[in-house]
């Protein structure tokens, strides 16, 4: 059996390792897992309680339009409910959108380090990627990739925060990109940790859709929300795309315990702000100890730091991992020497902060 010749060039995708197999290799009982960017602070309590008092209906079909959750977002967005695509996580709309408008020969534009699913898709589709390195403190360099512009170019993808940088590009860079790039491109504006922004740096993106009819925006419930392990995400754009990614989307690609677990997170917004300040408390906290043991980073509008190392970004790995953290090396991620971590809890953090001022203590 023959398969698309570009996949030999590919490899799937490799998860973090996790908890158990940390656990059985090192022979630990404490072990924190801070690399994947999900919510430490678990979910809603009104999630937990809507599957206690809930019996699971296994053996129906979910609803295919995914209806409810589309008409409570439409309302609380302020959006035409067909403007709404749902999928497996946002992820998948990545993927429907490489499928729907790709071809052999077309070609994406991304910056380089960013999210890796962006180039993954392209690929398999037979396009020809532009990458253009970020800027030396993280951010898109957004003219360079207008400037690569063509006429086979079919998508820009924009990461906001950036995976793994964590910088957020601001509204003015945004508005002047968009009024630049020619309007048979597609900008896929991907805010997968728009939630972890400060209220004035918030883009509000979904604004820009009537004027922009060739911009996206993509949302998640698997980072802020707290629900990875259930996979559901949206995008919101013109109807003609969303009617153009129907085409490809699995009908019932969003089961029926996501959409209902969706439906009540998003309507607690107090925990989203809990997780907010949390998260910025923790971040500040971290950075100033980074600080005080004369480590760097990128400033991070996330719910992750990318950490400039002393050494190799897989010796710190190595080293905490040892010792029950489980980190991201920046080997693995487009820049050396750096280790991406989720901001975990206030216990959690004191305890890795101490393991990393003994390893500190050792280079010296």
């Amino acid at each position: 059996m023959r398969s698309k010749e570009v996949l030999k060039q590919l490899s799937p995708y490799k998860q973090g390792k996790q908890t158990k197999d940390i656990q059985k290799e090192f022979g630990l009982d404490y072990i924190v897992k801070l690399a994947s960017n999900e919510n430490p602070y678990g979910f809603s309590d009104k999630v937990k309680e809507l599957f206690r008092a809930s019996e699971p209906v296994f053996n129906i079909y979910p609803d295919g339009y995914t209806s409810e959750l589309r008409y409570l977002i439409s309302e609380k967005l302020n959006v035409n409910p067909e403007s709404l695509i749902f999928g497996s996580g946002s992820e998948e709309i990545i993927q429907m959108l490489c499928r729907s408008y790709l071809t052999i020969g077309d070609q994406v534009i991304m910056a380089t380090p960013t999210f890796p699913q962006y180039k993954h898709y392209a690929l398999i589709e037979g396009a020809e990627i532009a990458e253009h390195p970020v800027n030396e403190d993280g951010s898109h360099p957004l003219d360079k990739m207008l400037e690569a512009v063509q006429d086979n170019t079919k998508i820009i993808w924009i990461c906001t925060p950036n995976n793994p940088t964590g910088i957020a590009i601001s509204k003015e860079e945004l508005e002047n990109f968009l009024n630049r790039c020619p309007s048979d491109v597609l900008v896929v504006l991907d805010e997968a940790y728009v939630e972890f922004l400060q209220p004035e740096k918030d883009l509000n993106a979904v604004g820009l859709l009537d004027k922009h009819p060739n911009l996206i925006v993509l949302r998640t419930f698997s980072k802020a929300y707290g629900l990875a392990g259930l996979r559901i995400g949206y995008g919101i754009a013109d109807p003609l795309i969303v009617e153009t990614l129907d085409k490809v989307r699995g009908p019932f690609n969003t089961t029926s315990a996501a959409q209902q677990a969706a439906v009540i997170a998003f309507s607690d917004q107090d925990f989203i702000q809990h997780t907010y300040r949390e998260n910025k408390k923790g971040l500040k906290q971290f950075q100033a100890f980074l600080t005080s043991i004369g480590w760097d980073y990128y400033e991070s509008e996330a719910n992750f730091l990318l950490v400039k190392t002393p050494k190799s970004g897989m010796d710190a790995f190595d080293y905490l991992i040892k010792h029950g953290f489980i980190v991201r090396p920046g080997e693995l991620l487009g820049i050396p020497n750096t280790i991406r971590v989720t901001i975990g809890k206030e216990e959690d953090m004191k305890i890795m902060e101490n393991i990393l001022k003994d390893y500190q203590e050792q280079l010296n």
